[in-house]
């Protein structure tokens, strides 16, 4: 069986700083988030490799990007240092085939916002509310094994208006305990590659050791993995398929 080659890539600046959410952050994931993504959605399905934004090449060089099925992003504070031609190799690679998985603030990163064509704005509240998560379409395959509803004690409000395109099908709709409500779980296609946002995920809230929120990135790997990458794609078809009879009318001077 040929596994799903998986990479997870984390901003890691938050677990690396003497700050109050630094030390938050090292309490729950010490090694990293990206570090307890991996060891929570780990599998025999999957071949996965963890990168950071202080690596060499911004971790993801070419090698790695080629080698990967599905790339997993976590951002907050150092979007704009990310570099644009990373973006334009990401977003070129999405297009013939890889999936893309944008988890939390990473709504605001270059390259989601490049994929939606839009700002990705939203409301946001932090004061550790309640948040409930309800699945719009328990039949799709990010929903498999998952309870129809279930709650996160504490959490960062995100909220509507979210500006992402239409064509995005919400697979999870939020609600919190301070009255607002989001499209928590959104799947879009962007030309031959599968993209889902999900929101939970504050870094200073333990939510990635959450079963159920692990089960949903762990379906959304497989959802969104391709049968096959199309690296060069030939769009000048030189010669018809069938026999073409018509007659190309003269030019009428």
């Amino acid at each position: 069986m040929n596994k799903i080659k998986v990479t997870i890539w984390n901003e890691f600046r938050h677990e690396c700083k003497d700050t109050e959410a630094g030390a938050y952050m090292r309490s729950f994931y010490p090694k990293g988030i990206h570090a307890a993504i991996a060891e929570h959605i780990a599998s025999d399905e999957l071949d996965i490799r963890c990168a950071t934004l202080d690596e060499p090449e911004q971790g993801l060089p070419e090698s790695l990007l080629q080698d990967t099925e599905v790339l997993l992003w976590w951002g907050h504070a150092a979007h704009k240092e990310v570099n644009d031609e990373l973006v334009d190799r990401i977003q070129k690679r999405v297009q013939a085939g890889m999936g893309l998985i944008i988890l939390h603030s990473g709504h605001f990163s270059k390259i989601f916002k490049r994929m939606m064509g839009s700002s990705c704005s939203l409301r946001w509240r932090d004061v550790g509310e309640k948040e409930r998560l309800w699945c719009l379409d328990p039949s799709h395959p990010i929903a498999k094994g998952v309870p129809e509803t279930f709650t996160l004690p504490h959490t960062e409000m995100y909220g509507e208006p979210f500006a992402i395109p239409d064509d995005g099908k919400v697979v999870y709709m939020s609600w919190y305990e301070g009255g607002n409500v989001f499209r928590s779980g959104v799947c879009f296609q962007r030309d031959l590659g599968k993209i889902f946002y999900f929101s939970p995920g504050h870094e200073t809230y333990p939510i990635y050791h959450d079963e159920n929120v692990c089960k949903v990135i762990a379906n959304a790997v497989r959802w969104a993995a391709p049968e096959k990458i199309f690296p060069e794609r030939e769009t000048h078809e030189k010669e018809p398929s069938e026999k073409v009879v018509s007659v190309k009318p003269e030019a009428k001077l």
